[in-house]
Formats: structure tokens, sequence, C-alpha cells
């Protein structure tokens, strides 16, 4: 029993111990030391908050110290909010950091555009007093901006549109919003689009140069039957479509928000000089309308970092030309079930790297499939045309380009003058009639599985180099589509052949 009550004895000392605040702190000396000097919040928008930032502050001596208070320096009316090691507040009194040892110090700020008189909003956080006074600035820019979002009724129900029918026979509602009228979204300010913005049918939405839209996530814009989209966009002043997270650390993720949907029987759309980055799906065109006239014209416009396609085109018409498209989870272009599509001088590549990806930069097929009854059913559709000229088809796999033909619908194809990836190193494809690359009817002038030489297709720059296998072999006729590149660059004749004219790389 003696020895049962010295164990508990020695387990009570050791605990105790091991649990004790250091109660002889000292005093601050004025020789903290900070992770930063100064923690930049990035940008908000008016009224939405920001994440949540962190500053570590060192106790670097060999004693515990005290800091009589750490405040903000504004005060009370600071639009900012502070987390001291797990504690809520504005101004704290008496806090103390053990011998080498640290805290963690919380940021977060939200801000009302109309109730400062500077966008670039400051403040500091301010440790002790006096002579032993040290600081770290908080700097954050705030935006106003046009907000979007569906409304909701007096019983907290969000409005909802409706996009389809489910097996069951029931509607599929997403939560979106229409638009009243035909609508122009002009450069003024930022659009913050919460759920999907609808354009009505027999309207159009407008979107003109310079205007820069960001969607949260889930979100995304739909254009119904009979009504249209028009992306006006010009060289230098770009229409840009991404995601509401402006923190650095967001600017390159896919999948931050949905698509921009073209619904099947809208009509008439063009995209020029635009950027659509970290979508789920770039683009969805769902309707072939005319045989005659493009359903959707797109030009001098990149879709990039989509986590799953770039475009994916179903049964339609898309006629483009420098068009540039990169880093999809899935395909880049994904022109199924049929249809018509055109393109000229466009770059086709896809190094995503984030996952093992199933499909080529570009995929093209003329049928869809599902299940009835335990059965699977194939149903094709006329691929009218799937003609390229002049385009860079290219990426991080062997295989780049896949025509996937079912029997019982047309499948033409034409590729001219185009640099193809397309390595079978297992002869997988040697007997399918439709890689037959010596086949001039369907192939002409193409390059297989030359030199890009990209400046740095992880990081979006496609570009092309003085390296490059391309230059100067593009088609002369189908260059007169296109006369200038991406850039604005007069090509030369002949041209070379993607979305970009070649240049000299800076060591």
């Amino acid at each position: 029993m003696r020895h049962l009550f010295l164990i508990f004895l020695i387990l009570t000392l050791i605990s105790t111990s091991s649990c004790r605040k250091d109660f002889g702190a000292s005093l601050n000396s004025g020789k903290l030391t900070f992770s930063k000097d100064t923690v930049y919040l990035d940008t908000v928008f008016t009224n939405i908050g920001s994440s949540t930032y962190n500053l570590k502050v060192y106790n670097k001596s060999n004693n515990a110290i005290s800091i009589p208070s750490i405040k903000l320096g504004r005060g009370e009316n600071s639009n900012y909010r502070l987390n001291v090691d797990g504690t809520p507040g504005k101004t704290f009194e008496n806090v103390q950091i053990l011998a080498n040892d640290s805290i963690y110090i919380f940021i977060e700020t939200t801000i009302n555009y109309n109730n400062v008189t500077n966008p670039i909003y400051k403040d500091s956080i301010i440790f002790d007093s006096s002579t032993q006074e040290q600081y770290v600035q908080l700097v954050t820019l705030v935006k106003d901006a046009n907000f979007l979002y569906p409304s909701k009724n007096s019983n907290g129900i969000i409005e909802t549109i409706n996009i389809g029918i489910n097996p069951n026979g029931e509607p599929i509602k997403i939560n979106g919003f229409y638009l009243d009228n035909d609508t122009t979204f002009d450069n003024d300010k930022p659009y913050v689009i919460y759920g999907y913005c609808a354009v009505p049918e027999n309207k159009t939405l407008t979107i003109k140069a310079g205007t820069v839209i960001h969607f949260h996530e889930k979100s995304g814009i739909i254009v119904d039957k009979n009504a249209t989209l028009k992306i006006e966009g010009e060289l230098g002043n770009k229409v840009l479509f991404e995601g509401d997270r402006l923190e650095p650390q967001f600017s390159e993720v896919p999948g931050q928000w949905g698509a921009i949907w073209l619904r099947a029987g809208s009509k008439n759309h063009s995209i020029n000089h635009t950027l659509i980055k970290n979508a789920t799906i770039g683009i969805i065109m769902d309707s072939i309308g005319s045989k005659n006239t493009p359903t959707l014209s797109i030009k001098n416009t990149e879709i990039y970092n989509s986590s799953n396609f770039g475009i994916l085109g179903r049964e339609t018409n898309i006629e483009g030309a420098n068009l540039v498209i990169n880093n999809s989870g899935q395909a880049s272009l994904a022109c199924i079930i049929g249809g018509k599509y055109n393109f000229t001088h466009s770059t086709f590549v896809n190094f995503w790297n984030s996952s093992l990806r199933e499909y080529p930069s570009v995929l093209i097929n003329n049928y869809y499939s599902f299940f009835e009854n335990g059965a699977q059913i194939i149903q094709t559709r006329n691929l009218y045309e799937a003609n390229f000229s002049n385009c860079i088809i290219d990426g991080g796999s062997n295989i780049e380009l896949v025509l996937d033909k079912v029997e019982g619908s047309l499948f033409n194809y034409s590729f001219k003058n185009n640099l193809i990836r397309f390595n079978d190193f297992s002869n997988d494809y040697l007997t399918i009639p439709e890689y037959n690359f010596e086949d001039n009817n369907h192939f002409s002038e193409n390059i297989l599985n030359g030199k890009s030489d990209f400046k740095s297709p992880n990081t979006n720059q496609l570009i092309i180099g003085t390296n490059s296998d391309v230059i100067g072999k593009a088609d002369i006729n189908e260059s007169l589509k296109a006369p200038m590149d991406i850039l604005g660059i007069l090509r030369t004749s002949p041209a070379d052949m993607g979305a970009y004219q070649h240049t000299q790389f800076e060591n």
C-alpha cells in the first residue's frame, strides 16, 4: 500500500509540473520577431469576408515574457478581426509567450467599400506601447462589385431554375435566377455571381470588353433555347471569367465554379478575346442549330484549368480561330455525338498534372450511350464535319487525338497542316482506318510527334519559340481566315501553325 501511495505522489508531481504555467514571466522588452512584417489580406469584395490569414509571433529569448497589450491600431473601429492564441477580439492584455516559443494570431476582415475613403485599406497590429512598441502592418484591397444571386422567399427557400427531367420524370433544379430582359454587362466594376445566371428564351446577354466576372462555387451562366450570348472582348481588353476566390494561391486552381452552358436550341453565340479559367467545364455547347451557320463562333479565346473539359461540344456547330485550351482534367476539346466543327490556327493541348486523365487533348466521336433495363444502348449521330487546319494538338500523353467512330452515321473529318502528338508505341491503333495518317482523304501535310517548343505549358504559356517544328508550316489559304494571331501579330506567309506566331524567348 505504501508503494502505491508513493507511485501516486510521483505521478501527481509530474502531471502538475508539466501543466503549470510559467508565472515568472518578465515584461516584453520589445524584441519580438514575426513571421512577416506586413500581412497582405489580398483583395476582397465589398461586404464579403476574407479568408483567414495568420501571423506567427516569436519569443526567441530564454525567458518567458508577458506582452502588456496587443491591439489593432484603429481599435474597435477597425475592419479587421483578430484571434490571438484562440481568443477572438480586437484588444488583448497580458499575453504570455514561453521561452523560445511562439503564438499564432489569425486575421480576417469584412469591409464595406462605401465606408472607406481609400480602396487600399490599412491598419496595424500594435504590440506593447511607448518605447517597447512594435507593429505589423495589415493591408487589404477592397473592390466594389455588382452582386447577382438567386432571390429568397419569406420561408428562406432559394430561387431555382429547371435544367431537365430525371429518369423518374421529376424536374432537375439548381440554384439560379433568370435575367429579366436583354441585358448588358459592362466593365465599370466586376460582377460576382452566386448560382446560375440564366438568359431566358429570346433574350440576349451582351458582355462588353474589359468586363470581369467572378463566379462563386457551383455557379455559372446558362443560355436557354432561342437565347444568345455575345462576349465582345477586344485585343488588349479581354473579358475574364474566373472564380471569386481572389487570393493568389487560388489563381490557377481548377474547378472553382461551374460552366458557361449554351443549351440546346440557343443560337448565334459569339465569343471574342476572352479568358475563361478555373471552371469545371469552360463551355458546354448543346445545339447544332443550322448546319450552314455556326451556333458558336469563338475567336482569340483562352480556356485554362478546367477540372473536366475545356470545351464540351455535344452535337453542335462550332467555328473557332486563335483558340487556346490547356490543363483540362479530361479532354481540352471534346467534339462528341456528331455535329459540325471547324477550327483553324488553334492550340489544343493538355499538360494536366493534377491527376490521371482518361481522355486526350482532342476527342471526337459520333455517338452517345446510356443504359436501359440493364443493357447499354448506343445511339449514333452524324458527324458532318470535323475540320482542323493549322492547329497544334499536343500534350503530356503519347496519344493526344482520339477519333472514336461507331458505324451507323456519318463520320467526316479532315486534318490539314497540323502538329499532332500521336505516339502509338504499342501499335494499338495500327489496324484502325481512322488513324491511317497516310490517307490523303483525311490527313495532309501534318507533322506527327514534332516539337512544339512552348514557352511554359504547365503554366499556360503556349507561345512557341524559335526551335518549334511548326514555324512556316501553315497552309496559306487557311491562314487568310485568321490573318493575325491571338496577340494581334500579323501572320507571315507562310505562317506558323497554332494560335501564336513564334518568338525569341529571353534567357
